[in-house]
């Protein structure tokens, strides 16, 4: 045998020379290198060395964080922080690969309860950077200073707590280092940082300086007041609190309206257990939310926390812990789903009736009020057959408002770790339905739209059974008398004119009202057919012939995993051979659309977020068709009855801010703002 092909550990060393030309002899790599290696995985940019150094502080139990930067945090970067502090005896090992205090066992880390566990970020760091660690323990007589490229510890000064500086960031990877942008660049993704740790941890005081002047500085607060600080007060006006609770899951936060998306998803914070991730099945369930209410390409903005036990999540999936997993992605997008649809149900006309602050109660939380309800369990609208389906009220309440209509956003802040399971006093009624609408709720003194859209036959969409009861479920009832009040009383005031058939104006307390009447009845009908379509379950429809369609392995694996959900939706697919699909029945609302795009669609979703939307979506096009052809038309001359009909009918209905296009479909002009418009006052 060649000498060449079973080298020795001397030859090794000298693989160069020894092995054959073309192959390289294996090697273990240098601790240094090895660490470096780990560095470009953890550590992107000064950003990325704030978030571990947060991370850590938090951990340490700090209730003042101080972030200290010098060019952007490429020269110099000090995170100080008034935790615990780290003994002397432990400081060398706290700069050692794989070395922590947070997990010992394979059972901690499936129930990681801290920001950080990995006990790499510090090794990492002190080999792209110059590295000091300085700390206090709590008790000890005074601080020790490391110097990690030397490992030289000695005393130093400071109160309890630690502080990291890492300066001069890859300075012995110069080509990293060019992939640095500009230092007012590096700034703001560091200020960005600290801004999500600041949001979820309103209990701790955050300051960060640049250049030695203070840039930013968020005192401990509750959470409302922390949001409106790091964000804006004008995202705690133009959103509304989100709050469910379904077993050992609770979420809440705030969620902007639809009329304030943005045309960047650059105000989106999802935080699980306490820690900020980027979550494509989080994001999905949220956007497919705002599916019928927002306008265009434009994004939503929230904030939203996610608390479950930390045994059902993952969080070891990803280098940077900005990833997770989830043991049933299916129920948390289905629940965060239905808590945000139930969020943007309720109107601001309704919203503004009710009270606007929900006081404390002794337990902590905010109190119930007729603007907040909890809700456990499955929506009626989905025990009715349809899964996923919204627009019909999620609400636990007797006065058939909606839940998530939140007060100002009083919570009631509560640490991630450890975890605790909601106690008893947020459970909800077991067995409740949601609400349905009374037959004088949903008369209007308008034509209807089953006597509006007689032309449907002709319009090309299909006439089933189920568009049909949906149709008739609008009658042709008479209005029902119009209350005498004033104009204080009713949210959108009273009707007092009608501008060239197309905008109605209105008089309440605070102002005039310009209401988009088109729009207004359109939401108002495509409300009620997607209710009246909830209440029944998806009929299918058997095909003469089968479609078939070549599918993916994925595509083929789905339909036989999923094969229960896909019978719950209307569709029959199974696999014909290794490599083909055949579709056997299809919902019978959507007899006239592509079943291979709509099979693909549905498989597609299910393979990704474990949970589909299409089948609802495509039914729900249907019927903002079926709307918008069934609502009054402009140039339609109305009487005041007609127009304060329309009036009380958006009261009622849920997201009636936007018509079924994401358009608004009112406006209001305060006095102020009249005032302003003619110079009163000045």
């Amino acid at each position: 045998m060649d000498d060449t092909l079973a080298p020795t550990a001397n030859a090794a060393a000298a693989f160069d020379t020894a092995a054959p030309a073309g192959r390289r002899a294996i090697r273990e790599l240098p601790d240094e290198l090895i660490s470096q290696i780990a560095a470009g995985e953890v550590v992107e940019r000064p950003a990325s060395v704030v978030r571990e150094l947060v991370d850590n502080a938090l951990d340490a139990g700090a209730g003042q964080i101080q972030l200290k930067l010098i060019a952007g945090g490429i020269r110099s970067l000090i995170v100080e922080d008034d935790g615990h502090g780290i003994p002397d005896g432990e400081l060398p090992l706290a700069i050692k690969r794989h070395a922590t205090s947070k997990i010992g066992t394979l059972d901690d880390l499936e129930a990681v309860a801290t920001m950080g566990f990995r006990g790499e970020a510090l090794a990492a760091v002190s080999s792209i950077a110059e590295l000091a660690l300085v700390s206090r323990y709590d008790g000890a007589a005074h601080a020790w200073r490391l110097e990690a490229r030397t490992g030289e510890l000695s005393p130093a000064a400071r109160a309890r707590g630690t502080s990291v500086e890492v300066r001069e960031l890859f300075f012995n990877t110069p080509a990293r280092r060019k992939f640095l942008k500009s230092e007012s660049t590096e700034l703001a993704h560091c200020l960005e940082a600290l801004r999500r740790h600041a949001l979820a941890r309103p209990d701790v005081g955050f300051a960060v300086w640049h250049e030695g002047k203070l840039v930013d500085q968020w005192r401990a607060s509750p959470l409302p007041q922390r949001i409106a600080e790091v964000l804006n007060e004008d995202f705690i006006a133009q959103s509304r609190e989100v709050f469910a609770e379904v077993g050992p899951m609770r979420i809440h936060g705030r969620i902007g309206l639809p009329e304030a998306a943005r045309s960047r998803a650059d105000m989106q914070y999802v935080y699980v257990n306490g820690r900020y991730v980027r979550d494509k099945l989080i994001a999905h369930a949220i956007r497919s939310a705002f599916d019928d209410v927002l306008h265009g390409h434009r994004q939503p903005s929230y904030v939203l926390f996610i608390d479950v036990q930390p045994e059902l999540v993952d969080v070891n999936v990803h280098p940077t812990k900005i990833e997770v997993r989830f043991r049933d992605g299916r129920e948390i997008h289905q629940q965060v789903r239905r808590a945000v649809v139930a969020a943007l149900a309720l109107s601001r006309s309704s919203e503004e009736s009710q009270p606007t602050a929900a006081p404390l109660a002794t337990t902590g939380e905010p109190a119930a009020s007729p603007g907040r309800q909890r809700w456990t369990g499955t929506p009626a609208w989905e025990q009715g057959g349809m899964a996923g389906a919204p627009g019909t009220s999620i609400a636990s309440g007797t006065d058939g408002q909606t839940a998530g209509d939140a007060a100002s956003g009083q919570f009631a802040y509560e640490p991630p770790a450890p975890y605790t399971a909601p106690s008893a006093r947020f459970a909800g009624p077991e067995g409740w339905r949601a609400p349905i609408p009374t037959r004088a709720q949903t008369a209007l003194a308008l034509e209807q739209a089953e006597a509006l859209y007689a032309s449907g036959p002709r319009s090309g969409l299909p006439t089933t059974p189920a568009s049909a009861s949906a149709l008739s479920a609008l009658g042709a009832a008479p209005a029902a008398p119009l209350p005498s009040s004033q104009a204080g009383e009713w949210p959108l005031g009273r009707a007092i004119a009608q501008i060239q058939g197309i905008y109605v104006l209105a008089e309440n307390a605070q102002g005039l009202i310009i209401i988009d009447m088109h729009a207004a009845h359109e939401r108002v009908v495509y409300e009620r057919l997607k209710a009246a379509l909830g209440e029944t379950r998806i009929d299918s429809q058997p095909l003469l012939i089968p479609v078939t369609f070549a599918a993916t392995p994925a595509e083929i694996a789905t339909a036989e995993a999923q094969s229960e959900t896909l019978r719950r939706l209307g569709l029959d697919i199974s696999p014909l051979s290794a490599k083909v699909l055949a579709v056997r029945e299809r919902p019978a609302l959507l007899a006239g659309g592509d079943v291979v795009e709509l099979a693909r669609g549905v498989l597609a979703e299910l393979a990704q977020f474990d949970a589909s939307h299409a089948i609802e979506r495509a039914q729900h096009e249907i019927l903002a068709t079926m709307a918008c052809h069934g609502a009054v038309r402009a140039n339609r001359q109305l009487t005041i009855d007609e127009m304060n009909a329309l009036l009380r009918d958006m009261e009622r209905t849920e997201r009636a801010d936007q018509c079924n296009h994401g358009r608004p479909t009112w406006r209001q002009l305060t006095l102020r703002d009249l005032d302003a418009l003619f110079l009163r006052g000045r």
